[in-house]
């Protein structure tokens, strides 16, 4: 049976902004020291692991959230700035789980050239659990003030860099309604406004990003919204986190454990609408578009080390890469509605893009699947519909037409039929492919291309492929 798959041109959702394919990097695990950061034990670009950077470039990765999540809620940026001789050893929020403490040899100017090298925009978590207001507004001063206008601009040229960075991302707190001061709803959102007039006061044109829900707390939202629907709110998004955490380990799993995973990913959806229509009913549409800046898999800790006793590292199978599909897609089909999206994390944690260990690194399913997908950014999104087990989107650009798809099945190959609604589809289209019904292939330091894209191009194409179970694909056709 041919199950039909109908791309509606004329159905126009939105620009799907580049920043939706965004990453985070945190101090935590092998996320900076190990990761990104090698020093010399590795071909590296003053300091920083050199195919991490050129495989991001190669994607477009177009932002990178820093210094945390949780670490954020400790730090103190002048600890990272100046000579590193001289910069402290700090005890940070993770060290009582893994016994390790931060060095700060990666601090603001050393990761503001990683997303230069990278050729991605910087996105800040601001410290309001244990800094002051004024902390931050000097952190700002520090970043953007112009050449040699503050004793904070004089100390960035002394620094190395004279001209500001103009960093215009900012997030104000990080989940604090737990371990970012376990605050109420209320006590947050005037907290938020104490610290968003001092940091909008220092530089022009920031983008501040208030601290949402831990997935589907909708009351968070709702209450944090309705205290700052009182009054003006300098405000351009509202964060939510949301991990579909597990099923099984991170290898070893069932079908039925694959299909709990991939319904729970699937929940996405709801929270986009719900989360949303919160921000609807107070009139912040514009306010608190949302952001969801951490997304991905959690495994169980300790299943499937790869290499190394990094906190939070797993692997990375054709089952996490199909969450990847299946969520990016969600994004792409409501873009109207979303600000930017980073996934946790980069590499070496959580659901990565990489991992790697001294001088080895390699490309997990997930990365490919963003390289997949990277023909979305800036694209214009059009309604797709797609039948049950399938997961698309679709946008046009230049007269490009891509569709993304995922077989989110563990157990059935699924051929399905393109429709054109409203347009006419070129006969030459180019193919990606990712899996080949192995559902817990995945790449190691010993086997690092087992799981790759395979490109192909299809003459005469009629719409028709095959979606072999757990895999996923990606077509690209002209619009005529």
């Amino acid at each position: 049976m041919v199950e039909k798959i109908y791309l509606i041109a004329p159905e126009k959702i939105g620009t799907i902004n580049p920043d939706i394919y965004g990453v985070f990097a945190e101090h935590i695990g092998g996320v900076i020291y190990d990761g990104i950061y090698c020093g010399d034990k590795a071909e590296n670009v003053h300091g920083f692991r050199k195919e991490i950077i050129e495989k991001l470039k190669a994607i477009r990765t177009p932002l990178v959230r820093w210094p945390g999540g949780c670490f954020a809620e400790t730090y103190d940026w002048r600890d990272g700035v100046g000579p590193k001789e001289k910069r402290p050893t700090r005890i940070n929020w993770w060290t009582e789980n893994d016994g390790r403490y931060e060095p700060n040899l990666v601090g603001t100017d050393e990761f503001l050239d990683f997303c230069s090298l990278v050729g991605a925009e910087p996105y800040f978590a601001a410290n309001m659990t244990s800094a002051s207001p004024r902390d931050i507004r000097d952190w700002v001063d520090y970043v953007n003030s112009p050449e040699g206008s503050t004793t904070y601009a004089k100390l960035r040229a002394g620094n190395g860099h004279p001209a500001p960075y103009n960093v215009k991302l900012w997030g104000v707190g990080n989940e604090n309604w737990g371990g970012g001061g376990n605050m109420t709803p209320e006590y947050y959102a005037g907290e938020y406004r104490r610290y968003a007039e001092v940091m909008a006061n220092a530089s022009k044109g920031l983008e501040l990003i208030g601290c949402g829900a831990c997935d589907f707390d909708y009351g968070w939202t709702r209450r944090v919204l309705g205290e700052l629907s009182k009054k003006y709110v300098r405000m351009s998004g509202l964060s939510f986190h949301f991990y579909c955490g597990t099923a099984g380990g991170s290898v070893n799993f069932t079908d039925e454990e694959w299909n709990q995973l991939i319904d729970r990913a699937g929940k996405m959806q709801e929270l986009i609408d719900r989360h949303w229509a919160a921000a609807v009913s107070y009139g912040l549409e514009n306010s608190a578009k949302l952001v969801i800046d951490e997304w991905g898999c959690w495994h169980r800790d300790n299943t499937d080390l790869v290499a190394t006793d990094h906190l939070f590292e797993q692997q990375s199978t054709m089952r996490d890469a199909v969450v990847t599909a299946l969520t990016l897609n969600i994004f792409n089909n409501n873009c109207e509605k979303i600000r930017l999206c980073t996934v946790a994390q980069l590499v070496n944690n959580l659901h990565s893009l990489f991992l790697s260990h001294e001088d080895k690194c390699f490309c997990t399913p997930t990365y490919h699947v963003f390289d997949m997908y990277k023909e979305h950014m800036g694209a214009e999104a059009v309604s797709v519909a797609a039948p049950d087990g399938v997961s698309a989107s679709a946008s046009v650009k230049d007269g490009m037409m891509t569709v993304t798809l995922a077989n989110l099945t563990p157990d059935r190959d699924i051929e399905v039929s393109l429709e054109a609604l409203g347009f006419e589809k070129g006969k030459t289209a180019e193919i990606m492919t990712l899996g080949d019904g192995d559902l817990h292939a995945h790449n190691t330091f010993d086997e690092p291309e087992k799981v790759m894209v395979r490109r192909e191009p299809a003459e005469n194409f009629d719409g028709r492929l095959t979606l072999v179970r757990g895999t996923v694909a990606s077509v690209r056709f002209a619009v005529l």
